[in-house]
């Protein structure tokens, strides 16, 4: 059981289930331009990598990535994301009651993201999640993104506690390194978006986990 004076989370595929909308934007995409859809499975395990690995699963086999064609597709993408941020977006089951035991008990908790605040905070409004995150920090906050500690530690002086006595949580090996530099604890979530061949004990993430449930008791909550 950990004890922390805050808990910090990863957006995409730990904290909120995002896949369904990136999927949906995405074969909706494909579809105006005659492409058949992709699986579902195969677009969620792309999503923790951002949009551009998201348009790439669709589009990579026309256009280089770093074509002016690829660019296009991919802001059109981000503008019709912005549109459908919240369709189907929810947080992963169990995860309220995780939050609720957090703030039952007085321990802050907060968002530390490569998600640009352009999309996380009108996403976290429309979850109604913004009054109870005590802090979101977002690539365009900082100078320098996860996996480096900038955005870790400026998240911890928000709330005002040393990063030891912070932990991290997340579904991504940046998000493990970003922790560890940080000097956070560190927890793996093998719920996320996670592709079937990654290793995720090779992280070496301080603890492990496989459910919301099995988080939620290593926080002490259940």
């Amino acid at each position: 059981m950990l004890h922390a004076d805050a808990v910090l989370f990863d957006l995409d595929g730990t904290l909120i289930d995002t896949a369904p909308d990136f999927a949906g934007v995405l074969n909706r995409q494909l579809a105006a331009h005659g492409r058949p859809p992709l699986p579902y499975a195969r677009i969620r395990a792309a999503v923790s990598q951002g949009a551009r690995a998201v348009v790439a699963l669709g589009f990579a086999d026309r256009f280089k990535p770093e074509s002016e064609e690829f660019e296009a597709l991919r802001q059109e993408f981000l503008k019709s994301y912005l549109a459908h941020l919240a369709d189907e977006t929810r947080l992963f089951p169990g995860m309220d009651d995780l939050l609720t035991g957090l703030e039952a008990r007085g321990t802050p908790w907060g968002i530390v993201t490569n998600k640009p605040s352009l999309y996380t905070l009108p996403l976290l409004k429309a979850l109604r999640l913004d009054s109870r995150c005590k802090v979101a920090i977002c690539p365009d906050m900082v100078t320098h993104t996860k996996p480096h500690a900038e955005p870790m530690l400026k998240a911890a002086s928000v709330l005002g506690v040393t990063p030891a006595d912070c932990i991290y949580i997340g579904d991504h090996l940046r998000d493990i390194q970003a922790g560890r530099n940080a000097g956070m604890t560190t927890v793996a979530v093998r719920f996320g978006y996670i592709p079937d061949d990654e290793d995720v004990d090779a992280w070496e993430a301080d603890h492990t986990v496989e459910t919301v449930f099995e988080l939620t008791r290593l926080l002490g909550i259940a």
